[in-house]
């Protein structure tokens, strides 16, 4: 049995955050449907143009982390942030 595995995608947006919000929305529900996985998003308290998606628990990473890649890549999301996105993996401590 594999570890559940904790995804924070992390990225920076430039200009006006509505189309952003759409195409994150349209990834969280894309993601939810295949993958039973909800993620939300957060803004940067001190930085509203730094985003965090937080996805967990992810029980199937390699399912899950393509589901993601799909998603963002059928809403173009890659196309409306500010550089690249950042995904970090995390595991429960021992």
């Amino acid at each position: 049995m594999s570890a559940t595995v904790h995804y924070y995608v992390w990225y920076r947006i430039d200009g006006d955050p509505a189309p952003v919000r759409a195409a994150v929305n349209a990834v969280l529900h894309d993601v939810a449907l295949a993958c039973a996985v909800t993620g939300r998003v957060l803004v940067r308290r001190d930085d509203p143009s730094t985003w965090m998606e937080i996805w967990e628990p992810v029980t199937d990473p390699a399912g899950f982390e393509n589901a993601l890649q799909a998603a963002v890549a059928r809403h173009g999301l890659a196309g409306l942030v500010a550089g690249e996105r950042h995904v970090e993996r995390f595991v429960d401590a021992p």
